[in-house]
């Protein structure tokens, strides 16, 4: 009984002064729940194919405002590069948001084969969606494809959902996949009538901020102008000169040469060539700036984050190349619309209190062409060059038979319930694959996804190609080319190989919480995302197999 009366009068104690002190508390707590430390607003940058040369080979013609904002304030990375093979727009914006690998995040491609579903599937696309702008089908997406979290949605856990998080770019996988799940939009552009739409994956209708910014028409005003040159064609002394037989042209054009005039083609939306000028960069920038005034983005206490992405540079890559006036120019000019982007934060939002990323979903490989007149090996092959090699091998060893379902990505899907029935091993095929790829020119060695342990590869080639086998929407083999040769174009360039200039790309923090400095330490992609949670103190997303940056942060 003793011991009862001990213990009652503490806990009578404790229970009064419990009461008190909510009490107490409840008077002074504030409506909104306080949060650590954190910048205002966190603005990710992804510049679709920027190789990480560029930064300096252009550093010279930037401005203070742009790049070397970033580059001579901040912390800059320079050793950082793609921890996968698939070097794609999809799978390098779901990586840098989601700190994981398309083993994890599931996209593996900007388009792959889902053997679920037995078709192909486009890495943003949704079906049950609808377009919220326009009457199109441009809008039927969702990052519903993407398996994993991203920054926006870790932010928005860890707010109560209280955080705004916006995706923008022209393309819509540039703007879904880094939003992510839990976004309050993404936003893109839709050619066909120049309105930036969404789709009802996140809201029934477009707020008013964005049906402003569509009635500004700043599309009819970009495709009646032409693309000037920002210097005189003389002072473009990183490039080759204008006009390259291997370069491509502007829809209508007959010489890639400046200035380009913008021509309308048959069968293409009259606004589409936008996306192959600077104007791209132009209509991307204002519409960021229309969200942070729309959507009063950094304008309290928690943490909001956009996601931009500057998709021109990818298309303008492709067409010109990666030493073409065309090119250079366009990374001059988007460097002054990221100096007018900064500067209209720091005005709207405050110097000081808030932090910046800046990436790339890829790089780039030199034109064959360009790197013939260095006599170095390059080539170009066409695209079902070695997928129907595979076939006929295939067909000559078993008879008739869809062996085949699907060759993407540089990888073949193998109909694997036909080699079940027929009781043919996987091994087996392989073999018979392997030797007829390697018989083609460009082909240097063709790999097993199934048994990579035994492939006869340097280690981070092997790891590489792990971080992007899914089983459910990878192939079974790999069929990997020679440097420098890619498939499926004979003007211009393209991406998707395990080679540095496809793999290295910038890394660049800025602002709150970042300590200037660099380093060459190698760094990867996925070490982005938990670098940009370690700030906020919020959990990594669920798939993250990346580190933070130490040395970078305060």
């Amino acid at each position: 009984m003793r011991f009862s009366t001990a213990l009652c009068a503490p806990l009578l104690f404790f229970s009064t002064f419990s009461v008190v002190g909510q009490s107490k508390r409840a008077l002074t707590a504030p409506a909104i729940p306080s949060f650590p430390d954190r910048p205002k607003l966190v603005v990710g940058i992804v510049v679709d194919q920027m190789r990480y040369d560029y930064l300096y080979r252009y550093y010279e013609k930037f401005g203070n405002g742009g790049f070397r904002r970033l580059m001579d304030q901040g912390y800059n990375c320079r050793n950082n590069h793609y921890h996968y093979a698939a070097t794609y727009t999809g799978p390098g914006h779901a990586a840098i948001y989601t700190g994981s690998s398309p083993a994890y995040n599931g996209i593996v491609g900007n388009d792959f084969y889902d053997r679920q579903q037995g078709r192909l599937v486009y890495c943003a696309e949704d079906t049950s969606a609808r377009s919220v702008g326009n009457t199109s089908s441009a809008g039927r997406m969702s990052p519903r494809n993407m398996l994993t979290t991203t920054i926006g949605d870790q932010l928005k856990l860890a707010t109560d959902g209280r955080a705004k998080v916006i995706g923008v770019a022209l393309k819509d996988r540039g703007s879904i996949l880094p939003a992510g799940h839990a976004a309050d939009a993404a936003y893109w552009f839709d050619s066909k009538d120049g309105n930036w739409i969404t789709s009802t994956f996140y809201r029934k209708d477009l707020p008013d901020w964005v049906r402003r910014y569509n009635d500004r028409r700043l599309p009819d005003q970009f495709i009646r102008q032409k693309w000037e040159l920002l210097l005189p064609l003389d002072k473009y002394t990183e490039s080759t000169t204008d006009d390259q037989p291997f370069e491509a042209t502007l829809p209508g054009e007959l010489k890639a040469i400046h200035p380009h005039e913008f021509v309308t083609v048959s069968g293409q939306s009259r606004y589409e060539v936008l996306r192959s000028t600077p104007f791209g960069d132009q209509l991307t920038k204002e519409f960021a700036l229309a969200a942070i005034d729309g959507e009063q983005l950094g304008k309290d206490n928690i943490t909001d984050l956009l996601a931009v992405s500057f998709s021109s540079t990818d298309y303008i890559g492709h067409a010109f190349g990666t030493h073409s006036v065309e090119i250079e120019d366009e990374y001059l000019k988007l460097d002054r619309q990221l100096a007018e982007l900064f500067n209209e934060i720091d005005k709207k939002v405050g110097k000081g209190t808030w932090m910046a990323f800046l990436s790339a979903d890829h790089g780039a490989a030199d034109i064959p062409g360009f790197s013939q007149l260095y006599r170095i090996p390059a080539d170009t092959k066409s695209y079902g060059e070695a997928g129907e090699a595979a076939r006929t091998a295939l067909t000559k060893a078993y008879g008739p038979g869809n062996w085949v379902l699907q060759y993407i990505n540089q990888q073949i899907y193998l109909n694997t319930a036909l080699f079940a029935e027929k009781k043919i091993a996987i091994s087996e095929a392989y073999e018979i694959v392997r030797v007829a790829l390697l018989a083609q020119r460009g082909v240097i060695n063709v790999l097993n996804l199934h048994n990579l342990g035994n492939m006869a590869l340097p280690e981070n080639q092997l790891s590489m190609l792990r971080n992007i086998y899914h089983p459910n929407r990878s192939g079974d083999f790999y069929v990997m080319l020679q440097a420098g040769w890619f498939e499926g174009r004979n003007r211009g360039t393209t991406h998707g190989t395990m080679y540095p200039y496809d793999t290295h790309v910038p890394f660049l923090l800025y602002g709150w919480g970042i300590k200037p400095g660099q380093t060459f330490h190698r760094t990867q992609i996925a070490d982005i995302a938990p670098t940009v949670c370690a700030i906020l103190g919020i959990l990594e997303p669920s798939g993250c197999v990346g580190n933070p940056v130490e040395d970078a942060l305060k």
